[in-house]
Parts: structure tokens; C-alpha cells; sequence
């Protein structure tokens, strides 16, 4: 998206472990008559480009998981870009756009009174926030997967024991009950792990992210 970044994302940094990652659901209007992921798609490829959905902005992940969701499903839809995600969500309640894929904690006061439905959960497992929620696989969509990615990197010089103390200083820190039910509260589900993991999930992360905008033509205005 980005044509003449100052950095290079795998060049200059170090992913030294990854702290988490945050749940993004398929959310919808509870007027729009679709019960499913399914549904959604038979609903938008009957009334192509009829259907919209909102995004924090062009270049966001709202947005780039739509338009993942678009190519792997074969559908199209209209992108309504906000400045934000707190923009989006009025019209997404007022019923002005009936669906958004966003992270999962600002939607779930709406989702329980009822104004919005999660169809899905984009993460690999089912949230336990939602947990009669499907997954996208389970909805259908095998191999559709994202979230809120949160990993500590480091410039790319630093010494490798800095890189050994700060993945082990930082995994002993989320292992600590009050963090981990502060990251809880927030939606975020702890991850960890070893600085090889970090590294091979952000390399996955980049392929994953670069063939969605590489396909779908997206460019920053």
C-alpha cells in the first residue's frame, strides 16, 4: 500500500515475541437477512455490489479484511471508508451499512442487545468471548483467518542476548494473572512464544496481507 517507506518491515526490525492478538468478527446489521456466512454470500452475489461495509480508512485492517473476504468468497461489495473505527460504528447501528469485519470488543455491547450479529470469528479458534460463534472456516471460508496483531520488534542491531532477555523478560510478564486479566478484559488472547515463532508468524503475516493488496489493486489515495 505504502510505495516509499523510510523502513524496510523485515530488514530493519526484529519481531522479539509476540505479546497477543485480538479477535475480528464479521458483524452485521439485525435487519439484514442473512443468519450466515453463507447467507451473506449467497445475499451478495444475488445483488452484486449492492451491499456496503465500513472500514477505519483505506489501507486498515476493516478494510483489508473485507477485501479478503471478498476474493476468497467471489463477491462484491462497497467499501465505505471512515476516519476511524468509532466513526463507522453509528451507520453500522442505524442499519446506513449493514456489515463490517472489526475487532470483536467494541461490537459486543451491540451484538448482546441485539441492534448487531457476529456471523463469524476470523481467528483460528472460536472466541471465548462469543462462543456460539463460528469460526470463518467453520462458516465455510477454509483459510480465512486475521486479527489485531500485537508483537514487540526491536531495531535490527540489537544484540542478540538484548533479543534473548527481552523475549524471556517479556514472556515471564505475561504469564503474571494481573496482566493476563487486563489483556483478557481488552479481548486480547495471549500468545508468547519464542522469537523464531514471532519472526515466522510476521513473515506469514507479510505473504498474507501482500497478496490481498497485490490482487485487489489497493492503493492509499
Amino acid at each position: 500500500m505504502h510505495k516509499a517507506l523510510p523502513f524496510d518491515q523485515q530488514r530493519d526490525f526484529i519481531p522479539v515475541v509476540e505479546l497477543g492478538f485480538g479477535t475480528v468478527a464479521l458483524v452485521v446489521h439485525a435487519d439484514l437477512p442473512a443468519r450466515s456466512v453463507a447467507e451473506l454470500v449467497a445475499l451478495a452475489k444475488a445483488k452484486p455490489g449492492a451491499l456496503s461495509y465500513g472500514s477505519s480508512g483505506v489501507g486498515g485492517l476493516q478494510h483489508l479484511n473485507a477485501e479478503m473476504f471478498k476474493q476468497m468468497a467471489g463477491i462484491d461489495l462497497v467499501h465505505v471508508p471512515y476516519k476511524g473505527s468509532a466513526q463507522l460504528m453509528p451507520d453500522l447501528l442505524a442499519g446506513r451499512i449493514p456489515l463490517a469485519i472489526d475487532s470483536l470488543p467494541a461490537h459486543l455491547p451491540h451484538i448482546k442487545s441485539g441492534k448487531t450479529r457476529a456471523l463469524a470469528v476470523a481467528s483460528h479458534n472460536r472466541s471465548p468471548l462469543l462462543p456460539e460463534v463460528p469460526t470463518m472456516a467453520e462458516a465455510g471460508l477454509l483459510g480465512y483467518e486475521s486479527a489485531t496483531n500485537y508483537t514487540l520488534f526491536t531495531p535490527a542491531k540489537t544484540p542478540a542476548e538484548a533479543v534473548t532477555l527481552l523475549n524471556r523478560e517479556t514472556n515471564a510478564v505475561l504469564k503474571l494473572p494481573e496482566v493476563a486479566d487486563k489483556l483478557a478484559a481488552l479481548g486480547i488472547i495471549i500468545t508468547g512464544g519464542s522469537t523464531d515463532a514471532a519472526v515466522a508468524r510476521t513473515s506469514a503475516e507479510m505473504a498474507r496481507w501482500g497478496a490481498v493488496i497485490r490482487k485487489g489493486n489497493l492503493q492509499l489515495a
